[in-house]
């Protein structure tokens, strides 16, 4: 049984505004949201930013990655990872490698420290020369000759980590067999400029 609504009359919206004014509830002065300050992006300014950074102490520069403890992956483990808002149709596109990579870096090789390096240093010149997808290979783990077990690729699950963090990595994901399969992702950079 639906019980039909009949409109309010003055009389019961005026005692409703009266109860909510009763309970604190204030009424807005208009519609909008308040975005806030804008920010500058005047010469000014950004050369006040130029400044500060290049003044900036070498401490202060310090690496954007972590270099603790990462979650360990498996050899064959296929990386994925998106920022929510990216639209389907691009994340779709980058796991089926229709993006085409412009540059790669290979970290076959690397101590834990000289990779978070050259993938932070390579990440930064890729954002500056505005490339929107680039290759990182990571490799798997390999069999030991001492025990004869596969070790967990531990370039792969930091490369898993650092990306995660990196402020200008809209996704990443292990790239397809021919451009090293998971021992290699493709990651989808924000060009510089773009919010």
């Amino acid at each position: 049984m639906s019980r039909r609504h009949s409109t309010p009359d003055d009389e019961e919206i005026r005692l409703f505004r009266q109860a909510l004014e009763g309970a604190g509830v204030r009424r807005l002065s208009n519609d909008r949201a308040d975005p806030g300050k804008r920010p500058r992006h005047d010469a000014e300014s950004l050369a006040e930013r130029r400044d500060a950074a290049i003044s900036a102490p070498p401490s202060t520069l310090a690496s954007r990655t972590s270099d603790g403890r990462v979650e360990p992956v498996r050899p064959s483990a296929s990386l994925d990872f998106s920022v929510p808002d990216l639209p389907h149709r691009t994340r779709t596109a980058l796991k089926r490698g229709q993006l085409p990579w412009e540059a790669g870096l290979d970290l076959h090789g690397h101590t834990i420290d000289e990779a978070r390096n050259e993938l932070e240093r390579f990440l930064l010149d890729a954002r500056a020369q505005r490339m929107r997808c680039v290759l990182v290979v990571h490799g798997k783990a390999r069999t030991s000759m001492n025990s004869g077990m596969t070790d967990y690729p531990v370039i792969k699950s930091h490369v898993n980590a650092w990306l995660r963090e990196w402020p200008s990595v809209l996704a990443f994901c292990s790239a397809r067999d021919l451009d090293g399969g998971t021992g290699a992702v493709y990651v989808l950079l924000r060009r510089r400029g773009e919010v």
